[in-house]
């Protein structure tokens, strides 16, 4: 369960990246994957996704877009926001990509390299009126698709563990053996005494849960 705290800065986050991405597009005629390109290369999709203040709720979305394309150079005489946009196909695209973040830990730029803006808006004549969770659940299936199972994963599961029982086991986070799974999370970065952890829990060296390479 969220704490009052992130309720309300995850309320925040969807409705200034929903009204970012709603204006790029729709006001500034921008494609949804060269404005997020630009979020992503200019360090404040980073900003963002740690929860800056000044970005998640500082700033309206069309501020937001206005400091997005000042940094990068491309600032030029942009519209005044429209009006009645909030339930535009973009506007969902920004909101949903937002909770996506937040939820799954990923990084803005991570979440790129698997899943492009336009591919998100595809999914919003099916998605829109369903439960959050729901679009999760489709974008984590694409990304495993797509992506083979990680190290930690095959070894877990030839070990017949459940990613609970392996936290449980290893004293290392559900969340934690959550993103490693997922590549939201390096391990290749990982403490050391996580890794030993594992290694101990599966009866494998460290070296057999390292990447050989990770995006």
């Amino acid at each position: 369960m969220m704490h009052a705290y992130d309720e309300q800065y995850l309320n925040d986050a969807m409705r200034n990246l929903g009204e970012a991405f709603d204006y790029a597009a729709n006001d500034c005629k921008m494609k949804l994957d060269e404005f997020a390109d630009i979020f992503i290369a200019g360090g404040i999709a980073e900003q963002f996704g740690s929860g800056v203040p000044k970005y998640v709720s500082g700033l309206s979305g069309t501020e937001l877009v206005w400091d997005v394309l000042e940094r990068s150079g491309l600032k030029r005489e942009l519209p005044e926001a429209g009006m009645g946009y909030d339930f535009a196909p973009e506007y969902w695209c920004g909101w949903i990509l937002a909770y996506y973040q937040w939820y799954t830990g990923r990084s803005f730029k991570n979440i790129k390299q698997h899943i492009s803006m336009e591919e998100i808006l595809k999914l919003y004549p099916t998605l829109h009126e369903a439960a959050e969770e729901k679009f999760v659940d489709t974008v984590n299936r694409m990304i495993r698709r797509s992506n083979p199972a990680t190290k930690l994963q095959v070894l877990r599961k030839s070990v017949g563990y459940s990613q609970k029982a392996l936290a449980e086991k290893s004293g290392v986070t559900l969340r934690m053996i959550q993103q490693y799974e997922q590549r939201a999370k390096d391990i290749n970065k990982a403490a050391g005494i996580h890794l030993a952890a594992l290694a101990r829990t599966l009866g494998c060296q460290v070296e057999d849960l390292l990447e050989q390479s990770v995006e």
